[in-house]
């Protein structure tokens, strides 16, 4: 019953990540925006969430996740009101960033907050709950279309708005419960014994993570945030970019699902490995896409590669990482995929902006997803020279 409803209250949460993307054309026409200066408010809608990530991680270790997605709702709900109202683009950015703090709740700290519930089947726990974030942005942005099909952005806030306050408010106070403190000892001991095969410190090893999530995520905003911005380039429109991101993260959700399996027999680090370079494989494969049908299959592969990669650091940090403070060091690792996030969003509009097109931004995310495979088979590396056990 919790992972239900920690999935439900994951979708409804989640749809502040995705909702200035589905948007961004119709924001930069009406502002009279560049490109880089229209992803502006996703940039800072990415740094509230990373902030949100580490801060509110540290509240739920604290408070317990009920009390802190209740206010986190509340709070997004009518930060959705003011975006809706916003008279410029840099208005927009500014809300934009407590959007993203407050949709962190629904994210890092939720998540974490699940993991302590399972042992024998944490990777598909956190992969289901993790899918949530992927469900929110394929569902919501198409469902606000059928919806209202002749609605503006501004009206699609306002009803985020409303949906979240009825959703996200009354579920929380369903998860009061917090995992008895025997519980956690209980596999303290094993968790001990699998970060000293590594050769690291827990904090080496979450600066570890922390940078290769910054690699991957450079690597996977690409194509999730431009992709609809590709699309009216190639004159396809932003219904058919829409539609591929929907795609994409549908694919997403799978990827995550099978990511999460794995996890259970694999462990997180070889998971996230995997992953990582298959989301590499995948960017290889849009270089040469121009055609619809070609960018519709190569969004599909791209989110079935690299679905399973965020939920695997949450696994990872429950593998290596003490129990006690889940919320504080999964947020730490989620902030720093955000990041990436953030700075690969900016980083392909300012390279589209400099170069005219999107290929050398492919690039680019190419060379930060290899930064990311290196420093997973480091550690890998390091386990395996020590005789650790690796799967969970």
């Amino acid at each position: 019953m919790r992972l239900a409803v920690t999935l439900a209250i994951a979708v409804t949460g989640n749809v502040g990540m995705w909702s200035v993307i589905a948007v961004l054309p119709e924001v930069a026409q009406e502002f009279g925006a560049s490109r880089s200066l229209a992803s502006l408010p996703y940039t800072l809608t990415m740094l509230g969430f990373a902030l949100g990530n580490l801060v509110i991680g540290g509240w739920v270790d604290r408070f317990g996740i009920s009390r802190v997605l209740a206010l986190s709702g509340a709070t997004l709900s009518l930060a959705y009101w003011g975006a809706a109202q916003a008279g410029s683009i840099w208005a927009l950015a500014a809300v934009q960033f407590v959007i993203g703090f407050a949709t962190s709740a629904s994210f890092g700290p939720l998540v974490a907050d699940l993991s302590l519930w399972f042992l024998r089947r944490r990777g598909i726990a956190v992969a289901i709950a993790a899918s949530g974030n992927y469900l929110a942005g394929a569902i919501w942005p198409v469902a606000l279309g059928y919806l209202n099909p002749e609605s503006s952005w501004r009206w699609d806030y306002a009803t985020l708005g409303v949906a979240t306050l009825l959703v996200v408010v009354p579920l929380s106070t369903l998860l009061r419960a917090r995992v008895p403190d025997e519980a956690l000892a209980a596999a303290e001991t094993a968790r001990a014994a699998r970060a000293r095969s590594t050769g690291f410190t827990p904090r080496q090893l979450m600066w570890l993570l922390g940078i290769a999530g910054i690699g991957c995520c450079v690597a996977m905003s690409m194509p999730q945030v431009h992709i609809v911005a590709l699309c009216v380039d190639l004159g396809y429109g932003p219904v058919a970019g829409a539609e591929m991101l929907s795609v994409m993260l549908l694919g997403g959700v799978v990827s995550r699902i099978l990511s999460g399996m794995i996890a259970d027999v694999l462990g997180g680090l070889r998971t996230l490995l995997l992953g990582s370079v298959l989301q590499m494989l995948a960017l290889f494969l849009y270089l040469p896409a121009q055609g619809l049908t070609s960018l519709y299959l190569v969004s599909l592969v791209f989110g079935l590669a690299q679905g399973g990669i965020i939920p695997s650091y949450a696994v990872i940090v429950r593998e290596y990482l003490p129990a006690r403070e889940a919320g504080r060091r999964v947020g730490f690792v989620i902030m720093m995929t955000i990041l990436g996030m953030a700075l690969g969003g900016w980083m392909s509009g300012w390279i589209y902006d400099v170069s005219g097109s999107y290929a050398l931004a492919f690039w680019n995310g190419i060379a930060f997803n290899a930064l990311n495979i290196a420093v997973m088979l480091t550690i890998l590396t390091r386990s395996r020279r020590a005789g650790g056990p690796l799967p969970a």
